[in-house]
């Protein structure tokens, strides 16, 4: 684990007055990060500090930390309590009879401040936390990430490997870049299941959906980037409240923690499993929609079921959000646009049926407003770029950054094959490799590429009306 100091420089003890500075002794703002040698008995522990991005361009500042209090925070020169989260707790399971149940146990306290959109600093001590530029031009994205551990379904990734789990080497490579802002497509948390007696590759992995397989599935690698860039956290399959939903609220979600969305009880499921879309600016003409696709299921819904009502509320909000802007990018765990591998060998699946059969309520067979030119998913273990000679926008599905990687989709699609009705396939590419992405704007046009977990570009993939072309760096399309 990284070891970051976040004592009060010189600088920042002139600045503050005898008041602060005895307040900064009683919160102990010099502090370390948790497990490093370096912690003294007047150093309160801080495991993560990281900024998370959300509506309208503004961003919250969020630590999670082993002391009583949450800690000062300075933002723009005015220190301020960060606001409790979420206190300590050990959850009781939510299925006790299940196998692989157990009760959550949270030991650590997480805080938070709001930074509004146009703050131009927020740190801690001497630790600055990360904050997007008015328009960033630079950004990372990820998805799938934890290490797949479900005796369900047999599957128990070596993750004492860095190259069969090799998260912190994609986390290492992605933040070389530098990056302004980081999407991570969702699914974070894999570990469900007690690795197997005899299994060294996973042997002394942490399991079940306390903090400790929080910190081992994500925190820990992913500390050099989130401490490089804001990120835009989204939620997926593996975040439902069924699962790691509790970590979810406590730690990424953007909206104000309450006991009733917290995912504690399994009676408000049914509305703690559907989150507000919102919007990310990117600049003046172009903006992210976040929506939360975590409950989206494969088979269509009839207009009676539930989810197709808290769908249709939340796609209605989409098309509010996508007024805003000239160019809309979407954001969803689940490809609607996409195709997904047949373990077995059979048809390839299409794009999912859940989402599609509520959006063709609002839009035909386009499913999306007309503003909106591209989406972004994660979910099937791999990377897909398919573009469209119909009215559809460009899809892309990166899923590809750590988690047991999916089987390859065929090299070339066989004839006629559509991941919706009418929507007709032009562009395609995939590998199925571990590795990452960037989006970039170069020239006032999006290019996204694909890279390898050592950062060597594969795909490059020029954006633009809606359409996308992809080519294998080195190789002429």
């Amino acid at each position: 684990m990284t070891c970051v100091s976040l004592k009060p420089s010189l600088s920042n003890k002139n600045k503050m007055t005898k008041l602060h500075l005895q307040a900064l002794s009683v919160a102990a703002l010099a502090f370390a990060i948790t497990g490093c040698s370096s912690i003294r008995h007047d150093v309160a522990p801080i495991h993560s500090a990281y900024t998370v991005q959300t509506e309208g361009g503004g961003a919250i500042a969020r630590v999670i930390t082993a002391a009583a209090d949450c800690p000062l925070i300075e933002i723009d020169g005015r220190a301020q309590t960060m606001t409790q989260r979420a206190a300590p707790a050990t959850i009781a399971a939510r299925d006790p009879g299940k196998k692989d149940s157990k009760p959550a146990n949270f030991p650590l306290r997480s805080c938070e401040a709001p930074l509004p959109r146009g703050t131009h600093s927020a740190q801690i001590g001497s630790f600055a936390f990360p904050l997007a530029p008015a328009e960033p031009k630079r950004i990372i994205i990820l998805g799938d990430t934890g290490c797949r551990m479900k005796q369900a379904e047999n599957e128990f990734q070596p993750c004492n490997d860095t190259k069969a789990w090799p998260f912190a080497e994609v986390i290492k490579s992605a933040a070389a870049f530098k990056p302004e802002l980081v999407i991570h497509v969702g699914d974070f948390h894999y570990r469900e299941s007690p690795c197997p007696a005899g299994n060294a590759g996973c042997a002394g992995s942490p399991w079940g959906f306390g903090m400790d397989v929080w910190d081992a599935d994500f925190f820990t690698p992913a500390a050099p980037l989130l401490k490089s860039a804001p990120w835009v956290f989204m939620r997926g399959n593996h975040e439902s409240c069924a699962r790691a939903g509790q970590g979810w609220f406590r730690f990424l979600d953007n909206t104000p923690w309450s006991a009733a969305r917290s995912c504690d009880d399994p009676a408000n499921d049914g509305e703690a499993d559907f989150s507000a879309p919102y919007s990310v600016p990117l600049n003046a003409t172009t903006q992210l929609i976040v929506f939360d696709s975590s409950r989206a299921g494969l088979k269509a819904y009839k207009p009676t079921d539930a989810a197709y009502g808290k769908y249709l509320t939340q796609l209605q909000e989409v098309d509010r959000l996508a007024s805003q802007r000239q160019h809309n990018f979407f954001l969803a765990h689940h490809p609607v646009l996409a195709f997904a591998p047949n373990p077995t060998g059979g048809p390839t699946y299409p794009g999912n049926g859940g989402l599609q059969s509520v959006m063709a309520q609002l839009h035909g067979q386009r499913l999306f407003p007309r503003n909106v030119e591209l989406a972004l998913h994660g979910h099937v273990h791999l990377f897909e770029a398919v573009s469209f000679a119909s009215d559809h926008p460009a899809s892309i599905v990166l899923g590809n950054s750590a988690s047991g990687a999916d089987v390859d989709l065929p090299a070339q699609l066989p004839p006629g094959l559509m991941p919706a009705p009418g929507a007709i396939v032009d562009d395609f590419v995939s590998r199925s490799g571990f590795g990452f992405a960037s989006l970039e704007l170069i020239a006032q046009a999006w290019q996204l590429t694909e890279y390898d977990v050592q950062g060597r570009a594969i795909f490059k993939c020029a954006l633009k009306d809606g359409k996308s072309r992809c080519a294998r760096v080195g190789q002429d399309k």
